[in-house]
């Protein structure tokens, strides 16, 4: 944050703004200084991941209790919409109905999981992270270092975490559907061909398929998202350069054209993205069932 006296630069605003609140294994707060070390966890990430997660269950558990088999009101219609299309794309991806009474809920999971991570975007930049700040303040530690960041889908831990697990699945979809013995073979005679001398480079190449589709799995929701919180923060920018001048005013009414109008886009950006990520998943489990 700003050294005591003066209000922060834009540099140092940004910056305060993309640092997350990280703790140790020990559950004390530190800071990463490498680019990966797997002894930080970033908290705020996992807490609101957490609880949306949980959310994103409770949404749904309320929407099968309150089905019915009369006229269903907006709640209702808006959900069965949600699932109709999910299971559409299931079917037309996963031909193997066994598997997708399990990949079916669980890309819807998926899908309202991410949505409402990604909603988390559309809270006001200072909102959360101001209140956390006055809280730390209140049991007087120092405010400047209280981080926090509440988009957990703007943090490539998050988005990895997320492709990878779809990667595990996959790999357990490999093995169920054609056997460990005949996913071994697959993975040394494609795509080149069965012949002893092109097994090496087949496996190569599958092992950089799969590390390829799990990276930009992730990395695309997290670029889209990271692009998103930036440009808000650039918003908030012009808000805080207010002041009873005629750039000042320009500034503050720029903001908040500005800001309604990357805020309604920003609507489209959250669900596109929350459906990408989804049909990918599907994508690659449907995949998994395929032999080459």
């Amino acid at each position: 944050m700003a050294a005591e006296g003066h209000a922060p630069t834009s540099g140092e605003y940004i910056t305060h703004h993309l640092q997350h609140w990280q703790k140790n294994f020990s559950f004390e707060d530190v800071k990463q200084t490498n680019i990966v070390d797997f002894s930080v966890f970033n908290f705020d990430s996992l807490l609101y991941t957490s609880v949306l997660g949980l959310l994103a269950v409770f949404f749904l558990w309320r929407a099968a209790r309150k089905a019915h088999a009369g006229v269903p009101g907006r709640f209702q219609a808006a959900v069965e919409i949600l699932v109709e299309m999910v299971d559409n794309q299931a079917k037309a991806l996963i031909h193997n109905e066994k598997s997708r009474r399990l990949v079916g809920p669980l890309a819807l999971t998926v899908f309202v999981w991410i949505f409402f991570m990604n909603a988390m975007d559309m809270i006001p930049v200072d909102a959360l992270p101001s209140a956390w700040a006055w809280y730390v303040g209140s049991t007087g530690h120092d405010p400047a270092h209280a981080y926090h960041r509440v988009v957990p889908t703007a943090d490539l831990s998050t988005t990895l975490g997320m492709s990878t697990f779809v990667l595990l699945l996959c790999f357990l979809y490999n093995i169920k559907i054609k056997g460990l013995g005949g996913w071994g073979h697959e993975l040394i005679a494609a795509p080149f061909g069965d012949h002893w001398a092109l097994w090496p480079f087949n496996f190569l190449m599958q092992v950089i398929e799969f590390i390829a589709k799990t990276v930009s799995h992730g990395m695309r929701l997290f670029g889209n998202m990271f692009a998103g919180e930036l440009v808000f923060m650039l918003i908030a920018l012009m808000g805080g350069g207010w002041a009873l001048t005629g750039t000042g005013i320009g500034l503050a009414i720029g903001h908040v054209i500005a800001g309604t109008v990357w805020t309604l886009f920003h609507i489209l950006v959250i669900t596109l993205q929350a459906f990408i990520f989804m049909m990918l998943t599907l994508i690659y489990l449907g995949q998994a069932h395929d032999a080459h």
